[in-house]
């Protein structure tokens, strides 16, 4: 507590002093050496694995079970990349990018206007119940319901059809992007909503002319966030998926494990293969993702 006088005297105020950060002789702050080894460890925990992968793909299978795991390799070779191209890489990177728009697409798209009508509602019943069923699908894991699914499927007679991983995909994907569109779309003033209704403009104009380039960092966040979750996608495609010709990029994984014995170094490209568009993605939509996920969390 600090002690305050007023002006005219008399009176003694007392204000709740702030706290202050430690500072050192020369008036700068004290640095944080427990946070920044914390961080470096875990920046050392999360490039060792990638350090690995990225040099087993370099390796030969005699290479990499007689030296050092996380030894260099002594004669790079490409072999590993050659040989994964060719046992259909490119038909399993074309299922995945299949399923990955075809689900993520109409994903941002549906739940868009589906948090766009429950934010403008005037307070309808059917639509606060229709957000408490949005949110009630968050504590639904997948793995809770992959049987109903799998029989889903079965009477639908989709089994060993991409669209029987588009369709669950789009499910799961939609409360998760109600929920973060919804809290953008709030946070858009009315007024701006009321000026432009005073101009005439119907719903469906504001919608696209107004609450859309306003979440545009938003619908970013969430399309990136829904494609890597589509993308790296195991569990479906291993109860919906068959033939080999179906299988995406993570369940095309298998084709490198024979009878007796597993083609590591060959799996280690595959892995770099398959991380490279993740990576070309992020890269890309860096500024967007980022601008997204800070505003979120200001909001």
């Amino acid at each position: 507590m600090a002690t305050v006088l007023a002006p005219e005297g008399g009176q003694v105020d007392r204000v709740a002093s702030r706290p202050r950060p430690r500072l050192k002789a020369g008036g700068r702050e004290r640095p944080n050496w427990a946070g920044a080894t914390a961080a470096w460890l875990w920046l050392l925990i999360v490039l060792v694995p990638i350090y690995w992968i990225v040099i087993t793909s370099f390796k030969t299978r005699a290479n990499y079970f007689a030296t050092n795991p996380l030894a260099p390799p002594s004669s790079p070779t490409l072999d590993n990349y050659r040989f994964v191209i060719e046992q259909d890489f490119a038909r399993y990177f074309m299922n995945s990018v299949i399923v990955t728009l075809g689900a993520v697409i109409p994903a941002v798209v549906v739940s868009f206007m589906a948090a766009y009508a429950i934010v403008r509602s005037t307070g309808g019943r059917f639509l606060r119940w229709t957000n408490s069923m949005f949110l009630l699908g968050l504590a639904i894991p997948l793995q809770a319901v992959i049987i109903p699914i799998y029989l889903v499927i079965i009477r639908l007679q989709l089994y060993d059809t991409l669209l029987a991983i588009i369709l669950p995909s789009i499910a799961f994907a939609i409360p998760l992007s109600v929920l973060v569109l919804g809290n953008f779309i709030r946070d858009v003033p009315r007024e701006l909503f009321e000026s432009m209704r005073m101009d005439g403009a119907s719903e469906a104009t504001m919608l696209w002319r107004l609450a859309f380039p306003l979440t545009r960092p938003a619908l970013v966040t969430v399309a990136i966030y829904q494609g890597l979750t589509v993308w790296n996608n195991f569990l479906l495609p291993l109860i919906l998926i068959q033939s080999p010709q179906q299988r995406p990029l993570p369940l095309a994984l298998w084709a490198f494990q024979g009878q007796y014995g597993i083609n590591v170094p060959a799996i280690a490209a595959s892995v770099v293969l398959t991380a490279l568009p993740i990576v070309i993605l992020y890269a890309v939509g860096r500024r967007q993702l980022l601008s997204g996920l800070t505003a979120g969390f200001g909001k």
